[in-house]
């Protein structure tokens, strides 16, 4: 059988964080090929392509505002369009829909309603959408039951700005926002974070350190403005997550809640590389949903090169058996020209 061909777009960060070089070679020893995508020449010539795995948020949020970068993506957005049977890992739309925290955060809010037997809620929060006026934005705070501290977030979910957080005590320092931006109920965990790694259909749970305990309620102390990196990295080291109390002790997440969890979110996303950040209310010990992120680093996953190409494999697998059976063939492993057998498009 021809080799299949998977198409990798990354940054130039990514790229190297991930060590495409040493996936390839794992890749190739398994029959796929890996070819990385140059977005500045045509891509026609680069393919044909049977997967693309991408990570194209930093093109998209530049797209905003930067000719080029619209250039680059309606590049894409034509070739995908124009080769159907190619599979993309993940869909544009709901990448695109995770880089606004606003359309994520109601993903994340709706999830108590179909995980409530697992016990697992995202904290109240508000969207600010401009800068009103003070009293309506405080108005806002109490009837949405948010608690102080908050933690505010920008709304686009990319970029360096996205790390760039603040923790507000009274709201007198609402103030001090910078709209557009999510205003969440900051909830004490014990400054520990559990990263919810998604490849297909597994998942792997790594603990970093995180924000330390806050009293709950509205103080005169003063606003405290960080980035998320410096706290929640594995090599992070900051007062901000230094415990200054006696902490009991935290059971981890329920390896059944979060496998329920991952489910769910798989259903609701439709994607497959994605992460999920949660802590443990050190109150209820409620599992708590705080952010969902697009094509995580996956630091302290092993396994991950392994896990890809799995899945890499049974999406092609899947779409070959698909295609055999649309064309009333028996169910076995396509060939290449099978594979290139039109199906619904992913952008669809």
């Amino acid at each position: 059988m021809s080799r299949r061909r998977v198409g990798f777009y990354l940054s130039d960060k990514k790229r190297r964080r991930m060590n495409l070089d040493a996936f390839s070679e794992l890749c190739a020893g398994h029959g796929v090929e890996v070819v990385e995508i140059d977005l500045t020449q045509p891509l026609g010539p680069q393919g044909p392509f049977h997967v693309i795995v991408h990570k194209l948020s930093d093109v998209i949020v530049e797209a905003e505002h930067d000719s080029q970068s619209q250039e680059l993506l309606a590049n894409f957005q034509s070739y995908v369009s124009a080769h159907s049977s190619t599979v993309l890992l993940d869909p544009l739309p709901a990448m695109t829909r995770l880089l606004d925290r606003f359309a994520s955060y109601r993903i994340m809010s709706e999830l108590h309603n179909s995980l409530r037997d697992w016990r697992i809620c995202c904290p109240p929060y508000v969207d600010v959408h401009s800068s009103r006026d003070m009293a309506s934005i405080q108005h806002e705070v109490t009837t949405q039951n948010l608690s102080f501290p908050l933690i505010c977030k920008t709304r686009v979910a990319h970029g360096s700005r996205s790390h760039e957080m603040s923790l507000i005590f009274s709201a007198a320092s609402l103030e001090e926002i910078h709209p557009p931006c999510v205003l969440q109920s900051f909830v004490s965990h014990g400054a520990v974070l559990h990263k919810v790694f998604v490849v297909g259909d597994r998942h792997f749970c790594v603990e970093r350190p995180s924000l330390k305990n806050f009293p709950s309620g509205p103080c005169d102390r003063k606003s405290i403005f960080f980035n998320s990196h410096q706290v929640s990295k594995p090599e992070s080291s900051s007062d901000l997550t230094a415990m200054d109390e006696q902490m009991p002790y935290l059971p981890p997440p329920s390896s059944e809640a979060v496998a329920a969890l991952v489910k769910e979110l798989r259903v609701q996303l439709g994607m497959a590389l994605f992460g999920v950040d949660v802590i443990i209310n050190i109150h209820t010990h409620t599992l708590t949903v705080i952010d969902i992120n697009i094509f995580p680093g996956y630091e302290g996953v092993p396994q991950f090169f392994s896990c890809l190409l799995s899945h890499i494999e049974s999406v092609l697998d899947k779409k070959a058996s698909d295609d055999k059976a649309a064309s009333g063939l028996p169910s076995t492993v396509a060939t290449t020209e099978e594979q290139n057998t039109k199906h619904p498009a992913s952008l669809h």
